[in-house]
């Protein structure tokens, strides 16, 4: 399996970015809004950890078969290998990416965040299926966030590596999506751009039309 090129809305998040609202449900409603891609985050004061983060990302694995949509875990290769999910998506200062392409095999996705060129050329020698870029704009679901860079980033790693599925992420909303899309991204992550949102369905359907109008841009 690897990662689609077309328009991809990427949903990231751990059991507590869902505030009030039951993760499952939030999650559930994002599956049947239209989200191509689930990667669970277990991050952060108060994370699941041993036998409830494996049971959280069973329930969320569950889902995410149900509607057909891979499911990726961050991080943690021990429990993507455990539990047979469709990938795993890992930062800078985690395994490297060469390691974590042995322990899942040729044909799990692999996503590499990167925030440099020289960062993109090393995950695709190290055979990342896509990268992460960001923050695109200012975030606040992560505590540990860079400053924002705008687009440039993208565009100098889209113009090295034009075949590259590069997904922008940090503080994209509907609002100003079609910027990172015109960057020529293959998809968006977004965590509070639908956790926070009351209408759920709504706000994916936004998000995938966000895309249209990055390409007449």
């Amino acid at each position: 399996m690897k990662f689609s090129d077309k328009p991809s809305i990427y949903f990231i998040m751990g059991s507590r970015n869902s505030g009030d609202r039951n993760p499952f449900e939030v999650l559930k409603a994002a599956l049947e809004g239209g989200i191509t891609h689930f990667q669970l985050r277990e991050k952060g004061e108060g994370a699941l950890s041993g036998t409830e983060l494996l049971a959280f990302a069973l329930r969320c694995q569950l889902l995410c078969n149900h509607y057909k949509v891979p499911f990726i875990i961050n991080d943690s290769v021990e429990l993507a290998c455990q539990i047979g999910a469709d990938g795993v998506h890992i930062g800078q200062e985690d395994l490297s990416a060469s390691q974590a392409r042995k322990l899942i095999g040729k044909e799990k996705i692999l996503g590499v965040s990167v925030h440099s060129s020289e960062e993109a050329r090393k995950a695709v020698k190290d055979g990342a299926d896509y990268v992460g870029m960001g923050p695109v704009f200012g975030t606040t679901s992560k505590a540990d966030a860079k400053k924002p860079a705008g687009v440039e980033g993208i565009l100098t790693v889209k113009k090295e590596f034009p075949e590259l599925p590069v997904v922008g992420i940090g503080g994209i909303t509907p609002g100003n999506a079609s910027l990172v899309w015109a960057a020529g991204v293959s998809g968006i992550a977004v965590i509070s751009a639908i956790t926070e949102s009351k209408d759920i369905a709504g706000q994916v359907a936004a998000l995938q039309a966000s895309s249209k109008e990055g390409i007449r841009k």
